[in-house]
This record gives structure tokens, sequence and C-alpha cells, in this order.
């Protein structure tokens, strides 16, 4: 990389038939976050609210629509919105930084974290998901600290959306936006404009915004990502070019074979910087999804609620009716007294850590303070016994997509929430 800064950056990923092993969608992402960022994972149920009534984003409140849907999220503990999730109807949703010609708004609006979760409360299927956020980007803005600490951090957004039947990428620079159809095959996203020519809706003024500042003659071909890109880019997006070709290689390599497994490994691919620890980033919340196109099949959601997929166990989690809630991975909440809430924002600090959070800490941080040679023999112990308890719901669940094994609601609504005191209870023998 000329640059020489390490990627920090954000990577999505999804593969349709026939780039996935069998009748299924895979999606997947891991978010890279500032190193002590914690990240939990919380249920919503399904809701409905009252006419008139207002939703308390992050920064601002924007009005409530008649019902939203259930939705599960892996989100920075301390916003509204989340970096990636999935609702009830199998929507899958992640979001990226990006940078672009149009200056990023001053103030505070929506962040692309709060539109992934208004996208899923809002959206049956990825389409609709994608027309919640474009209307509510064109409607609000995108603005405001990205980060829980003074120093502003604002970006544009990215969007990758997938759902059993197909996946969309979204584009944003300011209010604006471009989408691409993905009916089939391999995509992945990470920090950079991908979408060209192939064009597939778009913002009415997209290109007369263009044209009027300059940026595009308005004859000939229309390239989104060279017209909107910025002319001296942020180091931190020309730094990520190689993470998302990195990303983009793993997955061709295995477009028509991309598996659950397959997914999991493009997640913990250190050598790409996919699974990164870099500085002050890493990767601090991962999430792979299974959508079969049969809709009688469950869709099948997997979160590691813990920083690092590859020291990390991603546990499952299905939507059935009266859901057991998890709250081992859900962070203490502070209320009034939230430095997110208090004006000046971030002027002090909390601990988030919940507790799946901390016996995953302490389980590293104890196999690492032992002699080397001990240590290298409990990390790999720790290392197996984590790989086995993931093995096992993976198994478990490609029987029950097999149609193997009869979806018990009562189970699956204890499983995420199982799973998750499996691990902490392992890490308290250690």
């Amino acid at each position: 990389m000329s640059s020489g800064v390490p990627p920090r950056s954000c990577d999505c990923f999804v593969a349709l038939p026939p780039g996935s092993d069998g009748q299924r969608v895979i999606f997947g992402k891991n978010s890279d976050r500032p190193r002590d960022e914690v990240q939990e994972v919380v249920y919503y149920p399904a809701a409905a609210h009252e006419p008139g009534a207002k939703v308390e984003c992050t920064y601002i409140a924007i009005d409530q629509v008649e019902s939203t849907l259930a939705v599960i999220l892996s989100r920075p503990a301390w916003l509204w919105g989340a970096e990636m999730g999935a609702n009830e109807h199998g929507v899958c949703i992640g979001n990226e930084a990006v940078w672009t010609k149009v200056p990023v708004e001053e103030g505070e609006a929506l962040l692309g974290m709060d539109l992934v979760r208004l996208g899923l409360e809002r959206g049956c299927t990825a389409k609709e998901a994608l027309d919640v956020i474009t209307g509510l980007v064109e409607r609000y803005g995108q603005g405001g600290n990205c980060r829980e600490e003074a120093t502003p951090f604002s970006y544009h957004n990215t969007f990758l959306l997938a759902d059993r039947s197909e996946a969309w990428v979204l584009e944003t620079a300011g209010r604006v936006w471009a989408a691409q159809r993905v009916a089939a095959g391999v995509k992945n996203i990470s920090n950079q404009l991908t979408i060209g020519s192939e064009i597939s809706a778009e913002h009415p003024e997209l290109r007369s915004l263009a044209q009027a500042e300059g940026w595009w003659s308005g004859e000939g071909g229309f390239c989104f990502s060279e017209v909107y890109a910025p002319v001296n880019p942020p180091a931190r997006m020309e730094a990520a070019k190689q993470r998302y070709c990195g990303g983009k290689e793993l997955l061709s390599k295995h477009d028509g074979s991309v598996s659950l497994g397959t997914m999991l490994e493009i997640l913990r691919d250190k050598a790409s910087g996919i699974c990164m620890d870099s500085g002050g980033f890493r990767t601090t919340g991962s999430m792979a999804s299974i959508l079969p196109r049969d809709p009688t099949l469950p869709c099948v959601h997997f979160f590691t609620a813990t920083p690092d997929p590859s020291r990390s166990v991603f546990k499952p989690f299905l939507f059935v009716d009266q859901m057991t809630s998890a709250p081992q991975v859900v962070s203490p909440r502070f209320g009034a007294d939230d430095p997110v809430k208090k004006l000046p924002r971030f002027q002090s600090t909390v601990d988030r850590r919940h507790e799946l959070y901390r016996a995953h800490q302490k389980a590293l941080e104890t196999a690492e303070s032992e002699p080397a040679s001990r240590a290298r023999g409990r990390g790999l112990e720790l290392h197996q016994t984590m790989r086995d308890l993931e093995q096992q719901g993976i198994d478990d669940i490609a029987e029950m997509l097999k149609g193997g094994v009869s979806v018990d609601a009562e189970e699956v609504a204890d499983l995420f929430f199982d799973c998750v005191d499996t691990e902490i209870k392992f890490y308290q023998t250690l």
C-alpha cells in the first residue's frame, strides 16, 4: 500500500447461487472499530407504535412507523443503530464508511449504523430496506460523530443488503445515492465506491448534481465510482483498497462453492487484513448468515459478540416467537448519565463490557500470562475447545437445514442464550 497506513475498514460479503454451495444465500461481515469498543448483540421483538410517535436514534429523533419488525443487531454498545444485523424475514444488512466528493454534512443527523437498524426494522425484503434507507438519507441526511470520543469522525456510508432472493449494494454521497442489484454470484464491499456504470437505481439528482459541480460533462457513459470518488481520498480509504481486493480474491477463489464454513474462513483471514488487529483498530464483532432459498427453511444468523473472529465463537440465532433474551451479551445501560446523551457529548468514559466480553477477555489474558511454552499449550487448547463448541452448533444447524431435524420452537428460542452460556461457563473453568 502506497500510503503505509494500516487498513481500518469493515468488510461485507455475499454469495448467491450459483456462487454459493446449494440453494442458499450466504452473508458475512466483519466490523472493524476502535479496539476497546464493545460490541453487543441485542434482540428487539416486533412492535406496534402510536400514530405520530418518534424514535430516538443515536443523535436525532425521527418519525416512527406504525409497526417495526423483529431484529437481531450487532452494534457498538454506545449507539442506537447497528453495524450489522438481520430481521425476521431474513433480510441482512451491513455498512461501511466511505468518503466522496460530496462533503460530510456538519452537525448531527442519522449515522450509517442508524440506517442499518431502520432498514432492518422497516423492510421485509432487501429492496424494501434499500428504499427505506434511501428515503431516510434524502430526508434527514447522514452525519454525526461515528466513534465514542470527543474528536469528530464522520463519514458517508455504503451498504450491502441481502435476502433469500437477491442482494443490493447501496452507495451514498451525502443525500444522493446509487444502487446495484446483485442477482447471482459473489460480491464484497469495503471502504470503496464499487458501483460503476451498472446502476440499477439512483437518486433522481445523482447525475445533475455531478454535472452542476463539474465532476461529469453530461456526455458519454456515467460511472458512479469514477465521478463521485474523492480526488484526494483519506489515507484509510486508500489503504483499504488492498483489503477490498483481498476479499474479492478470496470470494472469487470459492465462487461456486461458498458455504457458511467458507464465509467463516474469510472472516478469519488475517493475511488479507480482513480479520484485523492494527494499531488502534481491530475486528470487534462478526456476523455470518445462511439464507435458504426454500421459504419453509429458517434463516440462521451467527454472531461472535467478542473481538477477533479467529479467537471467538460464532453462535447461532434463529427467529421464533417468545425468544429467550441473552443478557450476557448486552452491555450495561447508563440512562441520562451516559456520556453519549450528556451535552457536550463524550466528555467521560464508562465501562460497557458485557458478561461474555469480560469472560472472553479474561480467558485470553489468563492463557497469555503463563510461561511461553505453557501459554502456547493453553492457547491451543482454548482455541480447539472453542472451535469444537462452534462446530457442534454448525453441525446441528446443518442437520436442521437438511430437514433431518425438526425445528423445535422452544429449543430454538433458547439456542443463542444456551450457546453464550456454555461459552462463558467454559471460560470460567480456565
